[in-house]
């Protein structure tokens, strides 16, 4: 499908309007914060013990709530019971999330991955979105991951994070193909994007000019700084943005 004109129109607030003192990122306040000063949200989504998708970005609880360990371990019911700090904000499913921005303003959901082949989140998401009417994005940095919602919603845009390098220890994980094929977009025919997030300090990249040259848009991450907002002006379409309001 064609990326809507929404992807473009205004910056994202990443993770929600958060300011990490006591609206912390992808709960309810901040996305109510970003609703107040009609910014899209970006928000992050991991799979819980019983297959529920909610929205958090760790694969760990233990930097932004009370609860300690991996998040999969415990089911959304459980989740539920666990306060984030300095909130009494709790982790919420999808749909419940959904519910609450009830279409106020447009989200763009990350689907976390392990690059581990397991599409249960994806699935659940699909399944989530699939149905609803509101103007909601999916992107994912594991191309299987955004192939496969590609055929679950194809009604729903669906885009690729990405990023030119792949050295940093977050990805040691994965083997030097992988982040080869990553890194110059060799799967394209497979992933079949609508739109590219693009790491805003790799920007240009061959991959982002040959997109918008094509007409596809680029959206880049994680804006931050002055420099980040010129470099973000210059090469991309729109802006994912944290720690400042523009």
């Amino acid at each position: 499908m064609t990326a809507p004109d929404w992807l473009s129109m205004r910056p994202i607030a990443h993770r929600g309007l958060h300011n990490r003192v006591d609206v912390i990122e992808n709960t309810a306040d901040a996305a109510e914060a970003a609703i107040a000063s009609g910014f899209p949200i970006e928000c992050d989504v991991q799979l819980t013990a019983d297959g529920e998708a909610v929205v958090y970005h760790d694969f760990v609880l233990d930097r932004l709530t009370e609860g300690a360990g991996r998040l999969d371990a415990h089911t959304a019911a459980a989740l539920a019971a666990v306060p984030f700090k300095a909130t009494e904000n709790r982790i919420e499913p999808l749909s419940v999330f959904l519910d609450r921005i009830a279409g106020r303003v447009p989200l763009v959901i990350e689907v976390k991955s392990r690059f581990d082949g397991n599409l249960a989140l994806i699935r659940r998401t699909a399944a989530v979105v699939g149905r609803r009417s509101e103007p909601i994005a999916v992107m994912s940095f594991d191309p299987d991951v955004i192939a496969a919602f590609g055929d679950l919603a194809p009604g729903v845009a669906r885009g690729i994070v990405a990023e030119s390098e792949y050295d940093d220890t977050d990805w040691s994980h994965l083997d030097a193909a992988k982040r080869h094929e990553l890194s110059q977009f060799l799967h394209i025919d497979r992933s079949r994007p609508d739109f590219i997030a693009w790491r805003v300090a790799d920007l240009p990249s061959t991959a982002t000019v040959m997109a918008r040259h094509f007409g596809m848009p680029v959206l880049t991450w994680t804006v931050r700084t002055p420099q980040d907002r010129e470099r973000a002006r210059a090469y991309a379409d729109q802006m994912i943005f944290e720690d400042f309001v523009p």
